[in-house]
């Protein structure tokens, strides 16, 4: 609206003056020599208009000639920067969704039009890297890194190229230089890190630590936990040679991360050995309430060398009361009982574990069958169980399996990637199990006599149990396993008797899922993992019993070591 009003001002203005023109009188005169021109002075303005315009309209022409060829390169320039722009947009979106071929024609024209663009460049190096030319993307990251705007992307990209090629050492030199070019660099500053923990080289380590700290790269309290994992890294290294300096890296780890386990155990370590005892209890008591592990227990009950068995069982107990209560718990409670011949104490310990018991448990209850009562049989069931229990919590990195804990993961050399739980690939699936837990329940009640838990008659256990030489425990050839009725084997019976029927089961569960085999001495059955391949098919007919008239319910497969269906 402003602008209308303006504009209306102007033509009103010019109108005003063109007739405050035309109503003045008198002559224009122009006299040059001889010659002389007169006229009025509304056409002298218009003439003296009409040659400035004139005058300004050759001035264009005249500029306008000059001009051309700057004209014409700025927009040829211009017209090879339009297709460079959209060679690198379709190259990168070539790249992005994995299409090499695309991608190098798009990196070839935007080289063409542009060849010293930076995304040109780095077109360039990534279609090489997806086509795999190692080569192609070197000489490109080259060229990239000899420029001032992409120097550190072209050093990272060295950097890449050169871990992929398997030479460390040159990638340790890219990094190195990177980082002394630009201390703020994460990236080289992350690798100069890792390759230094890789050489065990913890106080090269514990500066660049220090310096990421400083460049504001690390934040507070991941510097004092990567601070305290490389301490007790050196700490343990230096546990034989330098006893001073392990000691003091030990202690600060501790005090910087009261909750890592090694940096605790070796802390309690020292000073137990400095008799102070009672403050390296405090040490592994706040580690285990914040994180039970076999490691801090044991170290807590050996405080005190040459204290008794009984006396590292109190310790032990002592210190589960001031934790919570789980299964590492139990386990240190079960492992000092054994140690000081309480099998009853242990046996409790164990207790609430027994239904879905781990490999630690299986094996602590074979020790205790073993020690307590001497039930060989019994043991050898349990470690059987062991096989197939559930695994316990172990030190895993990157799905890496260590039998000790270590400051840098093996696979990706990531700082404090280790941690104490259970497998992956040994957590619980979906899979159907093939041989259900009741087999091992219905062993170890056989071996020891003894009926299974109540269960109806349609989840009857249907088993094969060969007494050892050690322990003469006779079962049937065929023996169907019911609650209301106890299995027995008080008395010694000769492999040639008749099959004895301990109770009647329905037709449908009446063919037994594995069979004596003929050997001369009786065994206990070993039960194969299913994806062991186990005997040859080719076997001999007589390797199993009798053939079964009706396959056992739920059984739909013809795994070896089982009745296969008719």
């Amino acid at each position: 609206m402003l602008r209308i009003v303006l504009f209306l001002v102007i033509i009103a203005l010019a109108a005003a003056g063109a007739a405050w023109v035309a109503e003045q009188p008198g002559e224009v005169v122009l006299s040059w020599n001889d010659w002389k021109a007169s006229m009025t002075l509304p056409v002298f303005a218009l003439v003296l208009g009409a040659g400035v315009v004139a005058v300004m309209l050759v001035w264009a022409i005249i500029l306008g000639v000059l001009r051309a060829p700057g004209w014409m390169k700025r927009g040829r320039s211009s017209r090879r920067s339009a297709r460079a722009r959209n060679a690198i947009t379709q190259g990168l979106l070539a790249v992005g969704h994995g299409d090499s071929s695309a991608a190098r024609a798009h990196a070839n024209a935007a080289r063409r039009h542009a060849p010293h663009d930076p995304l040109a460049l780095l077109l360039q190096a990534q279609s090489a890297q997806l086509e795999g030319d190692r080569e192609g993307a070197r000489r490109a990251f080259l060229a990239m890194a000899a420029r001032k705007d992409t120097k550190s992307l072209g050093m990272r990209g060295l950097y890449i190229e050169a871990q992929r090629a398997d030479d460390p050492y040159a990638a340790l030199a890219i990094a190195e230089e990177a980082l002394r070019l630009q201390p703020t660099c994460a990236w080289a500053s992350q690798a100069v890190l890792g390759f230094r923990c890789a050489r065990s080289d913890w106080t090269g380590a514990l500066e660049i630590l220090e310096r990421n700290l400083s460049a504001g790269l690390i934040d507070k309290k991941a510097f004092r936990r990567q601070r305290a994992v490389l301490l007790t890294a050196r700490a343990t290294d230096l546990e034989e040679s330098d006893e001073s300096l392990a000691r003091d890296s030990a202690l600060e780890a501790n005090k910087l991360a009261p909750t890592l386990v090694p940096a605790a155990v070796l802390a309690a370590k020292y000073l137990a050995e400095a008799h102070q005892v009672r403050r390296a209890m405090k040490v592994i008591e706040a580690a285990w309430q914040a994180q039970p592990h076999p490691d801090l227990a044991s170290t807590y009950a050996n405080l005190k060398p040459g204290d008794t068995a009984t006396a590292r069982l109190g310790r032990v107990e002592n210190l589960v009361a001031k934790g919570p209560q789980q299964l590492e718990s139990a386990v240190a409670i079960a492992r000092a009982a054994i140690d000081a011949g309480s099998f009853s104490r242990a046996r409790a310990a164990l207790q609430p574990y027994l239904d879905m018991p781990t490999q630690r448990v299986a094996m602590l209850m074979a020790e205790i069958e073993h020690g307590d009562r001497g039930d060989t049989a019994k043991a050898r069931a349990w470690t059987l169980r062991a096989v197939r229990a559930l695994h316990d919590p172990v030190w895993t990195a990157d799905g890496y399996v260590s039998d000790h804990w270590r400051p840098v993961s093996p696979v990706t050399g990531r700082l404090d990637a280790f941690q104490w739980q259970v497998p992956v690939s040994a957590l619980p699936s979906n899979k159907v199990e093939v041989i259900d837990d009741k087999f091992h329940d219905a062993l170890i009640a056989s071996a020891a006599g003894e009926a299974l838990p109540a269960s109806t008659p349609a989840e009857a256990v249907t088993v094969t149990v060969e007494a050892a030489p050690e322990a003469p425990i006779v079962t049937p050839k065929e023996t169907t396993v019911v609650a209301d009725e106890p299995a027995k084997s008080d008395k010694p019976a000769k492999a040639t008797e008749a099959p004895t029927e301990v109770a009647a089961a329905p037709a449908s569960s009446a063919a037994p899922l594995f069979h004596r085999r003929k050997e001369a001495a009786p065994v206990i059955p070993i039960v194969r993992a299913p994806d062991d391949p186990g005997v040859d098919e080719d076997a001999a007919p007589e390797e199993f019993a009798e053939r079964s008239q009706a396959p056992a319910a739920g059984q739909s497969t013809g795994w070896r070591g089982y009745r296969p269906p008719r």
